[in-house]
């Protein structure tokens, strides 16, 4: 495995960094005291979508049996299936200077400077080093823009959306690449509703494809409550699911590098590029990891609010998604059922 990640060249960063911090930014606060930040944004990223899927680069690949997709929203535990799956594949002994050196993320492909921040999906140096044959492939992507094959596995990991949007308010907003926007919780939280972010769709959508595609013999999906209650149930649910040969000592292996306190203490293998020169943009990737904290940032009417939109959306959507086995749904909405 000889693949190195390359950030763009320093002049090209700090032009980035000059756009975000001395134009976009100030054009957004803008728009943001005037009250239009939210529908601005959600119009860009439905442009953004819809431009991106013809040139989405997964239409010209055919995946393999040595393929193990890993999918879920942004800040859903994919970085925690990935390294589930990718020490499965090593019997509990990978090791990388970074997880994007052996993990393939071809969303990347569409975010202009982002080029060469992962392995390339057509790189083989992984699997063919894997005791197992297999390697693993991210993505953020809707079911329906990945390519599908009967060899390949495909594992969806569905999060509830109130920690969803605590997670990628600090990941994002607060001290990551969209910190310049200054938005508050209350205007992340209307995008979070209302609008998909760059080429990813909304939680809602997303969720409702992923769902749908449940039935194929190929494809688990997995609660992130269940992840975090019974991590080595899970470790060995994926090993059986990806037909890795996996004894308890391996099992133990891949527990222990998949652990909270573990992956805590290898964040850096897992962070973003620092892209701008002067300004740290690079979020913790392991920030808290847990279930049902979003009290933090949300107000229980708040809470409430979104698994009722969110609900509300899904059935738009004509999802039969259970909402309530995936999510802790809030006491007043429950009140209000019962």
């Amino acid at each position: 495995m000889s693949f190195t990640r390359k950030m763009p060249p320093l002049a090209v960063r700090c032009l980035m960094g000059i756009a975000m911090f001395a134009v976009a930014g100030p054009i957004i606060r803008i728009l943001d005291w005037l009250g239009r930040a939210p529908s601005f944004v959600a119009s860009m990223a439905a442009r953004r979508q819809r431009s991106a899927k013809p040139t989405n680069p997964l239409n010209s690949y055919t995946p393999t049996s040595h393929d193990v997709f890993v999918a879920a929203h942004v800040k859903s535990g994919t970085n925690w299936m990935m390294q589930i799956a990718h020490q499965l594949a090593f019997h509990g002994n990978g090791e990388y200077d970074h997880i994007h050196s052996v993990v393939a993320w071809p969303d990347v492909l569409m975010m202009g400077p982002m080029t060469h921040y992962a392995i390339p999906i057509d790189d083989p140096s992984v699997w063919m080093a894997s005791p197992e044959q297999k390697r693993v492939i991210k993505t953020h992507l809707d079911f329906d823009w990945l390519p599908y094959s009967e060899k390949a596995r495909y594992i969806i990991v569905i999060r509830d959306p109130k920690d969803v949007f605590v997670s990628s308010y600090y990941f994002f907003v607060k001290h990551g690449p969209l910190s310049f926007t200054g938005f508050s919780p209350e205007t992340w939280l209307e995008l979070f509703l209302y609008s998909g972010m760059g080429v990813w769709s909304s939680w809602p959508v997303n969720t409702a494809g992923y769902w749908a595609a449940r039935h194929k013999p190929n494809v688990l999906i997995v609660p992130f409550k269940a992840m975090k209650r019974d991590l080595r149930g899970t470790v060995r649910q994926v090993a059986d699911f990806i037909d890795v040969r996996a004894n308890d000592e391996i099992i133990g292996r891949v527990c222990q590098k998949a652990s909270f306190d573990y992956m805590k203490t290898i964040d850096d293998k897992f962070r973003a590029w620092e892209m701008i020169p002067w300004k740290s943009t690079a979020a913790p990737m392991m920030r808290k990891g847990t279930q049902s904290s979003s009290e933090e940032l949300l107000s229980p009417e708040q809470q409430e609010g979104i698994d009722r939109h969110f609900m509300a959306e899904l059935e738009r959507l004509g999802s039969d998604f259970p909402y309530e086995e995936f999510c802790d749904v809030s006491p007043g909405l429950k009140a209000g059922a019962a």
